[in-house]
């Protein structure tokens, strides 16, 4: 042996990593890309974007806050849907399938509200702007609930990492141009042809559906005579008036069967600790990210920094986080991918906290820990994303999805309500502290779930639909 000579990389290694790379290749990551765009893009035009242009335009800060609740229409996006899950589109559904027929709809509605702002005056009355905004919101809603049905259905459980971590990037790209582009745009030529030039771009959301393919969603037998015991349990009632028939029929069908499949396929000794690991899982970014920039402020940071640091400089982890936790999930399996974040999660807090003990704000230090906590929302935004996709069903996907990402953010709300008063009580460096010990229970949860999650790749679904207490082995190391 020659001992002046270095061993050369592990060949097979290498070739691992460059084939989970090459998952971003896929047709169907790449159009996951554009689609995320389309989701993105109406986010904030009728929110924090819109509220700019009335503030200029002199409407009162009271009527802007009471705006802000369209944004309660994604909340809410469990409520309806099963109706994009089960009532099928005349002609549009003969044509694209159940899946792009709603994408289609839903996107061209979000032009045409968008155009409808583009002209509207707010000088005249905001009650137009209202109503347009509301449209706006639920035809976006309604299209992130056919789109996640979409990408969980068009990809096997171990491309869900990539196709999320795609989705992220073209989502975080129309949220920068929802900001930065819309305000350029305006300060140039006026709200009037930022909003126009916006709802033009809802283009690239309307060719992608079309280009891509309507996924082949089996109904496993199972599903089928679950169905088939709603249709007999109603024929029993065949006294009840016709209408009445038809929509309990449709009500146990659209929302019923959905619950009671999710916990017959895992059974509750499962499926409620994975729900409480849903609500759980992100409550400590949640609780933080609303104080972030107070923190910011009181720490004697001038705009010009923040928005340099924060806006600018926090863009690249943030997308890199998307890109790692995709190639994560793909490489080391979802349990590790999840585990990854929270501890990106618990470290993002504690630099929090680190810095608030600091007496001269520093830009290393607000860029180290900005940095850290986008890279840890990209991780476990992903991780979570492809953990609730997992746990749908074919034949309910749209409706289960939206009942988890409801769940989800749920908690974290609830707390973040309260997180100014607990910074008042006890200040910056306890509360992050504080912050950072919310993950713990989610820790917990995790360890519990740890042998049910498909460990290395995601390769097969039934590892995870199965509830399986047996793990796919990680191989050596």
């Amino acid at each position: 042996m020659n001992a002046g000579r270095t061993l050369p990389a592990d060949p097979g290694l290498l070739t691992r990593w460059w084939r989970s790379l090459a998952l971003y290749r896929q047709r169907g990551v790449v159009a996951m890309l554009f689609l995320g765009f389309s989701s993105g893009l109406p986010f904030l035009l009728v929110l924090s974007t819109l509220s700019v242009w009335l503030r200029q335009a002199g409407v009162e800060r009271s009527t802007i806050g009471m705006l802000t609740w369209v944004g309660f229409a994604y909340s809410f996006e469990f409520v309806f849907s099963p109706v994009v899950d089960r009532l099928k589109l005349p002609v549009l559904h003969r044509l694209l399938g159940r899946r792009r027929s709603w994408m289609l709809l839903a996107q061209i509605g979000i032009a045409l509200g968008l155009a409808r702002l583009a002209a509207a005056d707010p000088a005249a009355g905001v009650e137009p702007i209202a109503l347009a905004a509301v449209f706006v919101a639920c035809c976006s809603a309604t299209q992130d609930v056919a789109m996640n049905a979409w990408r969980i259905e068009s990809a096997p459980l171990e491309m869900q990492g990539a196709m999320v971590a795609a989705y992220q990037v073209g989502y975080r790209v129309a949220m920068f141009a929802d900001t930065a582009g819309v305000l350029a745009v305006a300060a140039g030529f006026g709200w009037h042809v930022s909003y126009g030039a916006m709802a033009a771009m809802m283009a690239v959301g309307i060719l992608s559906t079309l280009a891509v393919k309507e996924p082949d969603a089996p109904v496993t037998r199972a599903e089928e005579q679950r169905e088939a015991r709603v249709v007999e349990w109603l024929e029993r009632r065949a006294h009840w008036p016709n209408a009445l028939r038809k929509a309990g029929e449709w009500f146990i069908g659209a929302m019923i069967c959905p619950l009671t499949d999710f916990f017959e396929r895992f059974g509750a000794p499962f499926a409620l600790p994975c729900l409480a690991f849903i609500g759980l899982y992100q409550v400590s970014e949640f609780t933080m990210g609303s104080m972030a920039s107070p923190f910011y402020i009181d720490h004697h940071y001038t705009l010009d920094q923040i928005a340099v640091v924060v806006k600018v400089y926090g863009f690249p982890p943030l997308l890199a986080g998307v890109f790692l936790g995709g190639l994560l999930v793909a490489r080391i399996g979802l349990a590790r991918t999840l585990a990854a974040g929270l501890s990106l999660s618990i470290l993002s807090n504690l630099s929090y906290a680190l810095l608030a003990t600091t007496h001269t704000p520093t830009l290393i230090g607000l860029g180290t820990a900005n940095a850290i906590d986008n890279l840890a929302l990209s991780v476990e935004g992903v991780a979570l994303i492809a953990f609730m996709s997992g746990l749908t069903s074919p034949k309910y996907t749209a409706t289960q999805y939206a009942l988890f990402a409801s769940l989800y953010t749920l908690p974290g709300k609830l707390l973040e309500g309260t997180s100014g008063f607990v910074v008042q009580r006890i200040g910056y460096l306890h509360f992050f502290l504080y912050t950072a010990s919310l993950s713990i229970p989610g820790v917990l949860l995790l360890a519990w779930l740890w042998r049910r999650i498909p460990q290395e790749g995601m390769s097969s679904a039934a590892a995870l639909a199965s509830g399986s207490a047996e793990p796919i082995d990680a191989g050596p190391g």
